[in-house]
């Protein structure tokens, strides 16, 4: 079986969608799969230092990156595009990640005409909060673009079950495909010491740290943190909160003002984006975890959060009722007192916390791996070129 993987791209500022789709590519070629990527060189408001149309190989599977250039929010590649309409004809399915988006639009459109079946992968972008938001120009693209591509598709890959009744909302009827984002159980075997982190970032050091880990964007729902952590800080004064993630929207400054708000900026820390050693070594060094979003796809900082032992808090828009099934984190509603409330009594009972984290890593360890989730969607695309 030959998958190519089409994704507008990739780079670490894009946070989890991107890493979810490196991590699932390399997990299903290495069950045997034949896979190929092609990306642009992107990454958000600077480009990546890769060698461009020419197949870089990597651990398991090739990678292809093109040049770009950006049309408002859109970036269009004209080289990918022909590249597209050449090749996509030798593979036996094809994989499209995000929506509203011209490079996945293109590739929707080509596999049509070609004939070649495809699966798209909205990474959230179907929910009602995305959707809602700016919605004027969505709408015009979904009508025109997201809606026909949705209705051809051999399968929409959702990540949550709470994504299935939405999607359906939209009244499509293109079967649907559950399968979530995972983890590689190797990256949690054995966590960093917690003092590479709390040297990188001394004003951490001594402090009961809660981490946020993702994109510094409006719908992560950082201004309900503001009011949340104001609460905690006042009960706990010894707590300093870390919002680790890249400010690929520039909406940090405006983030930084609901805390200042709030009252307690001081008592927050900004790393920007973290990769590597000094991510892990965040995991290790905080005491709990929160998310607390008004809309997800799955989110891959959750997962890993829960895999590091974290008692986490975090709302219902990140689609993880399994989570609370298994009493393994604290789902709250979107509401800034409800997170507040869930943030200071996992502080307040530790022992209560510790073991809801220890429940939390191997639930996840037992159920969102990625050789999992990789052995159920090659038996979706199995049965798609069957049909």
């Amino acid at each position: 079986m030959k998958l190519l993987t089409v994704i507008p791209g990739i780079g670490a500022s894009y946070g989890g969608p991107s890493k979810s789709v490196t991590e699932l590519v390399e997990a299903l070629a290495h069950q045997g799969i034949e896979v190929d990527m092609v990306t642009t060189n992107a990454d958000t408001n600077r480009q990546l230092e890769v060698t461009l149309q020419t197949w870089i190989p990597q651990s398991s599977y090739r990678i292809q990156y093109f040049p770009y250039w950006h049309v408002h929010d859109y970036k269009i590649s004209p080289s990918l595009t022909r590249w597209l309409i050449k090749n996509v004809a030798n593979y036996d399915i094809v994989m499209t990640h995000a929506n509203f988006s011209y490079i996945s639009s293109v590739a929707n459109w080509i596999c049509r005409s070609q004939k070649v079946p495809y699966v798209m992968n909205p990474h959230g972008m179907l929910e009602p909060w995305a959707l809602s938001y700016k919605a004027w120009k969505k709408r015009f693209y979904y009508t025109w673009f997201e809606q026909p591509a949705l209705q051809n598709a051999s399968a929409i890959r959702v990540l949550a079950s709470r994504e299935i009744d939405n999607v359906k909302q939209l009244h499509i009827d293109t079967p649907l495909m559950l399968a979530p984002n995972g983890i590689h159980c190797e990256d949690f075997e054995t966590l960093p010491n917690p003092q590479i982190f709390l040297q990188a970032f001394p004003k951490t050091q001594q402090k009961s740290l809660i981490l946020f880990m993702g994109r510094i964007d409006p719908k992560k729902g950082l201004d309900l943190l503001a009011k949340a952590f104001a609460q905690v800080h006042a009960v706990f004064p010894q707590t300093h909160l870390v919002v680790a993630g890249p400010d690929n929207t520039r909406f940090l400054s405006t983030v930084q003002g609901y805390f200042k708000e709030a009252g307690c900026l001081d008592s927050v820390t900004f790393t920007g984006i973290l990769t590597g050693e000094l991510k892990f070594a965040a995991f290790a060094a905080a005491d709990v975890y929160v998310a607390p979003s008004y809309s997800e796809g799955f989110s891959m900082s959750v997962l890993e959060g829960m895999a590091s032992s974290l008692p986490c808090v975090i709302t219902t828009a990140c689609n993880f009722p399994e989570a609370t099934a298994a009493n393994a984190a604290i789902v709250v509603e979107i509401d800034s007192e409800a997170i507040a409330n869930a943030l200071i009594h996992c502080l307040k009972y530790p022992d209560e916390a510790k073991a809801m984290g220890d429940r939390a890593r191997q639930f996840i360890l037992e159920n969102y791996t990625w050789n999992k989730i990789a052995t159920q969607m090659i038996e979706v695309y199995q049965s798609i070129l069957d049909r």
